[in-house]
């Protein structure tokens, strides 16, 4: 079950328990980092229990995500890359490895859990904020989660839409979709070249985007079943939903990924439509940087 992302001017593609970064660096060369790690899933059997796992597998998940984001932009964060790198390496001179990797873990952590406040925040208080305003006139808990699920779908996909416009988000979705056309040509068993990944689809069923829609849909089937007399304990309860939300998308998620039934297929039509803005199609180097990125992570 091959997976990664897309980051600035290249791809992560994670296999088992090892993960590689391929990068387009602004003299045209493509550079490689393999790094191999032990999951959390492999230490213990709790961790591996269906539902928890989701949970695990998406935070380790953001935790990679925003190191390897973190690593390609160091390419790209100075007009002068020399000027740069020498600054970067006096500033680790006045550091011993050990305070280094405590700054890095810090900054690292810092980061993900920024993205996780401002996405609860975004994506599931202020749609059941606004929820509970309407909720005011309207005195039904199934057509107010019906609707706070509305508004929750139109953030995400006004955020996106949004977000598209940028130049540099424009590209790194180019590169999602290289990630995606490169995972659907291994997994037909068709040999990796620029020219042969071409032809198939930018779309897969087991996209973090679709991830991201089924939370939305799910959300509205568990909140409907929410009831507490104040608003307060309300935005609390759900809260404390989301990892039990986002174990259920997970399990979905990989039920759509393992399955070529009707059912699985059709469900996962929804998720593949919102790709449509999430990826675009790239060109040959894009897809000679993903195709370098699956060839470090596969024992061939």
């Amino acid at each position: 079950r091959i997976g990664g992302q897309a980051v600035m001017e290249g791809v992560m593609m994670k296999n088992g328990d090892r993960y590689a970064v391929a990068v387009r660096k602004p003299d045209k060369d493509i550079e490689v980092k393999v790094v191999d790690y032990v999951s959390m899933a492999s230490r213990s059997v709790f961790f591996r229990v269906p539902i928890i796992r989701g949970v695990v597998n998406f935070v380790e998940s953001l935790v990679i995500g925003v190191k390897t984001l973190t690593y390609s932009a160091s390419f790209y964060d100075d007009e002068e890359p020399e000027k740069a790198e020498k600054e970067k390496k006096e500033k680790k001179k006045e550091r011993t490895p050990e305070q280094q990797k405590r700054a890095d873990d810090a900054a690292m952590i810092g980061t993900v859990l920024f993205s996780l406040v401002f996405a609860i925040a975004l994506f599931m208080m202020l749609p059941a904020f606004i929820g509970e305003l309407i909720d005011k006139v309207i005195d039904n808990r199934i057509i107010m989660s019906a609707i706070e699920g509305v508004i929750r779908l139109g953030i995400f996909l006004g955020y996106v839409a949004l977000i598209s416009l940028m130049k540099d988000i424009q590209r790194v979705f180019m590169y999602h979709g290289a990630e995606h056309k490169t995972i659907n040509c291994f997994e037909a068993g068709v040999p990796l070249t620029p020219e042969n990944v071409k032809k198939y689809s930018r779309y897969h069923k087991r996209c973090g985007t679709s991830f991201l829609f089924i939370v939305m849909i799910i959300s509205i089937i568990v909140f409907m079943f929410i009831s507490a007399d104040t608003a307060w304990l309300r935005l609390v309860i759900r809260l404390l939903l989301v990892p039990v939300i986002a174990g259920i998308s997970y399990e979905f998620i990989m039920f759509a990924g393992k399955s070529d039934s009707k059912l699985a297929n059709a469900l996962s039509v929804p998720g593949m439509w919102v790709q449509r803005l999430t990826t675009r199609e790239p060109d040959l180097d894009m897809i000679a940087v993903a195709i370098k990125s699956v060839e470090a992570v596969i024992d061939w």
